[in-house]
């Protein structure tokens, strides 16, 4: 038992970094996507529901850009937890009120709350762990981003089979994220003040060569790829001709298929190279968006789940990682730079989405407009391989 409860320990570590994705991201922020089929039935709108989306990555973006220049280890502990309290806190909001600017306000907090469980909990859990190689753990690690869509999946679905409503849902949510954070705050804390010198990198124009600028424009594709179906699936299978109701289902599946991953991703980029293992996972991605576009077949609907689930965790590692190679010493300006393309398609995608949702009543053009964008993505990188541009 001391193994768990040992701040020290790697497997304890790990543990409360998942537990951290899956209170502070999965119940904060993916379980939402989970429970707006019920809540377009009760209380939202697709609109609102598009509104709220892009305002919790607004306050994502923000975070994930302030949590960059969190240098100092005590520092990040304290924002850790600062963000655990945001995530339950806004979490159980959801549950006791239905006004729209609460709401609103909620959703901002909540994204920045999102950033410190996963930028800064990372940053932890990488700094805690006493391993020669850590890549491998952190692997592991983010496989919690798999868990944070299933796990909080699992447990709507156990207060909907014992006749609970979306409301009962958040606030049960709430309860089982605190207990969650309790576990992560104090496995992913340290016993004593630690002095850290921070180092200081001047901005360097060199860092932003062809290729890193192309890969960033390609990042922020990723980033509307990612947050289409993160934010409508359910109700995007849902509204198809023969599927209500398996809009649940597939987004079970996408946290299935999440977890593993990364770690399959992280190796095969060793292998063969980070650029076209993200070319080809980006390829399936637009595979999988299309798959809603064109065809209302129950089982490829259900495999888009698996392609989805399958690459957009999966990316955000390969392109952080590889953004982390190519700054070398200096992080902190390249990896703002391409966290805030991704987090501006993030902010912009659910807002075109419901626009061409109230124009043509379905979810089909949002869908051929997001697959058209990652395309231009996948033909930037392709074009960084054609002129042998320098990257990986």
């Amino acid at each position: 038992m001391n193994i768990f409860l040992n701040k020290n320990s790697n497997v304890a570590i790990l543990i409360a970094g998942i537990f951290g994705l899956i209170a502070g991201v999965g119940i904060s922020r993916f379980v939402f996507t989970s429970l707006l089929p019920p809540m377009l039935d009760g209380f939202l709108d697709v609109t609102f529901a598009g509104i709220l989306a892009s305002v919790n990555y607004v306050g994502y973006l923000s975070g994930s850009i302030f949590a960059i220049f969190i240098k100092d280890i005590n520092t990040k502990v304290k924002f850790f937890r600062i963000g655990m309290v945001i995530s339950i806190v806004t979490t159980l909001i959801l549950g006791i009120t239905t006004n729209e600017t609460i709401w609103v306000i909620a959703r901002i907090l909540a994204g920045f709350g999102n950033a410190m469980a996963l930028v800064v909990g990372s940053a932890i859990v990488m700094s805690k762990l006493n391993m020669e190689s850590k890549t491998k753990a952190m692997g592991i690690h983010f496989s919690g981003i798999g868990f944070s869509i299933l796990v909080p999946d699992l447990v709507t679905r156990a207060v909907f089979l014992n006749n609970g409503d979306w409301k009962d849902a958040w606030i049960v949510l709430a309860g089982f994220g605190f207990l969650l954070a309790l576990y992560s705050v104090y496995i992913l804390s340290v016993d004593k003040a630690i002095k850290q010198n921070a180092a200081q990198h001047k901005f360097d124009k060199k860092l932003f060569t062809p290729f890193v600028i192309l890969l960033i424009m390609a990042y922020f594709t990723e980033g509307v790829g990612f947050v289409v179906q993160g934010t409508f699936l359910p109700d995007i299978i849902n509204s198809l001709e023969g599927l209500e109701g398996f809009g649940g289902y597939t987004w079970t599946i996408v946290g299935i298929a999440g977890i593993p991953s990364c770690i399959i991703w992280m190796r095969l980029a060793h292998k063969y190279g980070s650029v076209n293992v993200i070319i080809l996972a980006m390829a399936l991605q637009v595979v999988g968006i299309m798959i809603s576009a064109l065809t209302n077949n129950m089982y490829l609907n259900l495999f888009s789940g698996v392609l989805y689930g399958g690459t957009f965790i999966g990316l955000v590692a390969l392109f952080m990682n590889l953004g982390g190679k190519l700054a070398g010493n200096n992080p902190v300006v390249l990896m703002g730079a391409i966290t805030t393309a991704y987090g501006i398609g993030q902010v912009s995608a659910p807002l075109y989405s419901v626009a061409l949702v109230d124009i043509y009543g379905n979810y089909t053009y949002a869908l051929y407009v997001t697959a058209f964008i990652v395309s231009c993505g996948i033909a930037l990188l392709v074009l960084t391989k054609l002129f042998g541009m320098k990257g990986e």
